[in-house]
């Protein structure tokens, strides 16, 4: 008998086990003795690794960006006031901020008052691998119901490290009527990949998590990117006919959603 077959033979078998089919989370992972399988802990160890390499992980500014220029809209590489990843993770507040760069990087068109478009922003937050996975497919999918829907677009931006509030600034900057920010959330033990998506109308410096709407676990193994745009376009044009966004903006799609919505929602 080799040593697998051994490793196999001493583990009792968790009787809920065949419900691990409908579910990457760790339930019904059996025992050896009174202890966890020696193959579940390893597992465990490694998905642990890869959400501490998500949150270190670095957007891949050359291959987004060429990326973006595609969609045929005006594209700003932007930073915020954390110089590094250790400051950006020590100092959440500097990461909601642009520094003085990038900011001064941004004309408000708006000088008249008036405020118009759609400003769309990526953000690495606290995984950059999310956004490098999956903010361009997603984009593929929303851009044409938007243009097809003739709802105005501003401009993309690409933010290394930048958390929710900083779209704010952005949206601020530019005069957008609406900003929707995509950004890695915080990476869990099955999803180090997670996509979130937080939509805010009328965004000005100083606003609170209550005045934004949420789509969260948009990757592969989550919500689709056709799941999520469909979502998102229709929270979209309900934000611009209600001229609000956030908890007074409910979400009465209903039957839009066919597919479970897990993540972590992080709004960091």
């Amino acid at each position: 008998m080799n040593d697998n077959n051994i490793q196999h033979s001493i583990i009792q078998p968790d009787p809920w086990a065949s419900l691990r089919a409908f579910t990457p989370a760790r339930i019904a992972l059996g025992r050896t003795g009174t202890a966890i399988p020696l193959q579940e802990v390893l597992q465990f160890r490694m998905a642990h690794a890869h959400a501490r390499d998500a949150v270190h992980s670095l957007l891949e500014t050359e291959t987004l960006l060429s990326q973006l220029q595609a969609f045929s809209l005006p594209v700003h590489l932007l930073h915020s006031q954390a110089s590094d990843r250790h400051e950006y993770l020590q100092r959440p507040d500097k990461g909601r901020r642009l520094n003085e760069a990038s900011a001064g990087l941004l004309s408000s068109p708006g000088d008249n008052g008036t405020q118009e478009g759609i400003a769309i922003i990526l953000a690495d937050g606290l995984s950059a691998k999310a956004v490098n996975s999956n903010a361009v497919p997603l984009l593929d999918v929303l851009l044409p119901l938007l243009r097809q829907a003739s709802i105005e677009l501003t401009s993309l931006s690409l933010v290394q490290q930048g958390r929710v509030a900083i779209g704010d600034e952005i949206g601020q900057l530019l005069n957008a009527t609406l900003t929707v920010v995509l950004i890695g959330e915080r990476p869990g033990l099955s999803s180090p990949d997670s996509l979130g998506i937080y939509l805010t109308y009328h965004p000005q410096v100083g606003l609170t998590d209550e005045a934004r709407n949420c789509i969260s676990n948009v990757r592969p193994g989550g919500l689709s990117y056709q799941a999520a745009a469909d979502k998102l376009f229709w929270l979209i044009q309900e934000a611009l006919r209600l001229q609000l966004s956030g908890v007074e903006l409910k979400d009465d799609a209903g039957s839009l959603l066919t597919e479970p919505s897990s993540g972590n929602g992080d709004l960091e």
